[in-house]
């Protein structure tokens, strides 16, 4: 499902940052897709799907795990009624097979839905998701991003943000790493507020010359 937002005022703000104001004009308007029709549950599984393997490797084993279910949904019930050999023919890891598992354990017990997490910040939803085996912050934070649409987002622990900000604003992160380098970045990024969901979106899509 594509979002038509009206840009204008997130760009007219992030713009009053020189830098941000430069990426933007030499930057195609990112577009704005809601992943998964809010489905959240299935969102942490293709996210757990996808760890550490390239997108076309993810993409063949998800499609070949839906496979394994009759309707192509990975029911929670239908899930964990199925053997380790089942989920291993799909082309799972052992690891990524308790992961999913945990998903679909905590879906049980948990609502998933997308009104339940309507009323939450963002930090309430990383607490509510982080129990769950496999899920830590970066995943959810790309689950607040692409399927929740938070606009205020800033996922410091992606990579590539990290090295895009450090090619942006040379003068400011020049020589720096660890905790000292995550401040800068964290004080760079506090002038985007209440749209650094759009900078980072403008981050991963900028290309450095």
């Amino acid at each position: 499902m594509q979002i038509d937002p009206n840009p204008a005022l997130p760009l007219d703000h992030l713009a009053l940052d020189p830098v941000m104001a430069t990426m933007i004009a030499e930057t195609t308007f990112p577009k704005v897709f809601t992943d998964y029709a809010d489905d959240v549950y299935l969102a942490l599984l293709e996210s757990i799907v996808s760890q550490q393997i390239s997108v076309k490797a993810a993409d063949a084993i998800f499609a070949r795990f839906r496979q394994l279910f009759p309707d192509g949904y990975p029911h929670a019930d239908e899930l964990l009624n199925k053997t380790t050999e089942e989920l291993r023919s799909a082309g799972l890891s052992f690891q990524k097979i308790k992961y999913l598992q945990s998903v679909a354990e905590f879906s049980l017990t948990n609502p998933m839905h997308r009104a339940h997490f309507d009323p939450m910040t963002d930090e309430e939803v990383v607490q509510y998701l982080l129990p769950i085996k496999g899920v830590g912050r970066w995943t959810v934070e790309m689950l607040l991003i692409f399927v929740l649409d938070r606009p205020d987002v800033f996922p410091i622990d992606d990579l590539v943000i990290r090295q895009r900000m450090i090619l942006a604003y040379p003068e400011q992160t020049n020589g720096l790493s660890g905790k000292a380098l995550y401040q800068v970045l964290h004080r760079i990024a506090e002038a985007w507020r209440p749209h650094r969901t759009t900078a980072c979106r403008y981050l991963w899509r900028w290309k450095p010359v």
